[in-house]
């Protein structure tokens, strides 16, 4: 039976055994949980998933924040899958499973017995989502798939000196291609549970860091390669325009887009600056999109002799969008999130307080419950399914 609160949730009752690590993986099945997901981590006796160890813990050595931000809501089982009695357990839990993520390589899991076809054997109806870094029928098929891997194969590594003229490849700085996968990892799972509830068939769903994150790099950059022939160059102009960057202001730096046509006549007449647009090579939307870099350097000489709050101000006034460059570590003092409830203070068992990021998506239907805590290294009982 389930509980009045699964009964609630979007994905009450829906049980996922999660055999993953890092980032990628646990970024969806963590997706999955804040949808109501009962979500079991399987995890290396001693160790746990190595991002345990990716920060300073409050109190508790296994507790980095970073492991917290994406394992909330699950609860912990500690398994050596090269154990006959463990190896037993967990396939008695994928017996009772709907959802099986993992982010192990195929060779690996055909040596522990859990491969799809041997899963399937088990539970003929689950969802067996593969997590990988490369699609399996590719070259790269067994190689190795990190977020800095990942941002270097897919072209990312080279967007940035596009913009400053630096030639040398650099990292976004976020964990964006694991988070990203992980994501349409998270909307895959769901999409097979849906097919399974109209036909009732399990099957096997491959996530491929490499592709997933290249779908989603080159949606705008393939940009001039997308004909055949080209018709001209990968990379889009408006994303890589070395002068589209914040403008400065008396004190800090603000954000100001210009997105239409008749928005540049605004931007300039609020920067008291109106006769700028009279000159005619902005004349109709070709001139104005064709030397966008003039547009941009003459606003940058103009923003400074305003504070960030008066164009904040008169940007609003005019429905011209802008927001105030904010350093990351202001984030927490947002007014807008907290309004909003994004930033929950909440007591962990054994870490005390802490700031835990709500769901951002919010569905009517469901209101958001605040998770489980993110779990102690096998803190669950082997027998949490055993009805």
């Amino acid at each position: 039976m389930k509980s009045d609160a699964a009964a609630k949730s979007l994905l009450g009752g829906i049980r996922v055994v999660d055999l993953t690590t890092v980032v990628f993986g646990p970024y969806c099945t963590q997706t999955l949980a804040d949808l109501g997901a009962d979500v079991i981590k399987i995890e290396t006796p001693g160790t746990g998933d190595s991002f345990r160890w990716s920060g300073k813990p409050a109190h508790t050595p296994g507790m980095a924040p970073g492991f917290m931000a994406f394992n909330h809501g699950k609860r912990s089982l500690a398994l050596d899958l090269k154990q006959q009695d463990d190896a037993a357990t967990i396939r008695k839990l994928l017996a009772k499973a709907d959802l099986f993520v993992v982010n192990v390589r195929g060779k690996a899991l055909e040596r522990l017995g859990l491969d799809y076809d041997a899963v399937r054997a088990i539970n003929p109806a689950i969802v067996y989502v593969h997590c990988v870094g490369f699609g399996q029928d590719g070259p790269y098929a067994d190689l190795q798939a990190y977020d800095d891997v990942i941002q270097a194969a897919s072209g990312t590594a080279s967007l940035l000196p596009h913009t400053d003229g630096n030639p040398r490849p650099r990292y976004f700085p976020s964990l964006i291609a694991d988070k990203v996968a992980g994501l349409h990892a998270a909307y895959a799972a769901i999409a097979a549970l849906f097919h399974r509830e109209r036909t009732g068939e399990g099957q096997k769903v491959e996530v491929p860091m490499f592709e997933a994150f290249s779908h989603f790099t080159l949606s705008e950059h393939l940009a001039g390669q997308t004909f055949d022939p080209p018709q001209g160059r990968a990379g889009y102009r408006r994303q890589l325009d070395p002068d589209r960057q914040p403008f400065p202001t008396s004190d800090g730096y603000i954000s100001i887009v210009a997105y239409t046509t008749e928005a540049w006549d605004t931007i300039f007449a609020l920067l008291e600056s109106p006769d700028f647009m009279a000159d005619p090579r902005f004349a109709g939307p070709k001139g104005r999109w064709s030397n966008q870099a003039l547009l941009y350097q003459e606003m940058a000489r103009l923003t400074p002799r305003f504070t960030t709050a008066e164009l904040l101000r008169r940007c609003a006034a005019h429905q011209i969008p802008a927001q105030a460059v904010r350093d990351i570590g202001d984030m927490l003092d947002d007014p807008h999130l907290g309004a909003v409830g994004f930033f929950n203070r909440r007591q962990h068992p054994t870490e005390g307080t802490m700031i835990e990021l709500a769901p951002p998506v919010r569905f009517s239907a469901a209101p958001n419950t605040p998770p489980l805590p993110a779990p102690l290294l096998g803190e669950c009982d082997a027998a949490v399914w055993g009805d």
